[in-house]
């Protein structure tokens, strides 16, 4: 289970560099269809950069987050529930974040700066996986 919580950490990790991939790629293809004639209105729908941020940002690292800290109960990673809870908090509040910044533009600042947040505590949480086990709670028929 340790190497499953280290993955899923991982995988999460990786799906942040995704992300801002993803976001970047959408939105220099915004910009070239805007220099080769394309209007932007409230019509648009985005292209493939924005589908794929949509889709990995709302499904597959909140699933990713779930599943780490179902596992984090499971793997004896020293302090792992913790950085499971830290690294599920993130992706909640950088969700918040995303559908704020449609009312607030400014707010996507935020949500660039959790995105990092999120990168940086979810490569912790794969880190404390890669170490020794937490010790196990001793048993009440141990010390009967």
């Amino acid at each position: 289970m340790r190497a499953v919580y280290r993955v899923l950490a991982g995988l999460i990790a990786i799906g942040v560099v995704v992300q801002a991939m993803a976001i970047a790629v959408g939105w220099f293809t915004a910009l070239k269809d805007m220099d080769d004639g394309l209007v932007i209105d409230k019509n648009y729908d985005g292209n493939w950069g924005h589908s794929l941020h949509s889709i990995v940002g709302s499904m597959i690292i909140p699933l990713l987050a779930l599943l780490l800290l179902i596992v984090s109960f499971f793997a004896h990673v020293e302090r792992g529930v913790r950085w499971a809870l830290y690294v599920f908090g993130l992706v909640v509040l950088q969700i918040a974040f995303a559908f704020a910044a449609f009312a607030a533009p400014v707010v996507g600042a935020l949500h660039g700066a959790n995105a990092l947040a999120l990168l940086a505590v979810a490569g912790i949480a794969a880190r404390h996986a890669a170490g020794a086990p937490a010790p196990a709670a001793e048993s009440t028929e141990a010390t009967a």
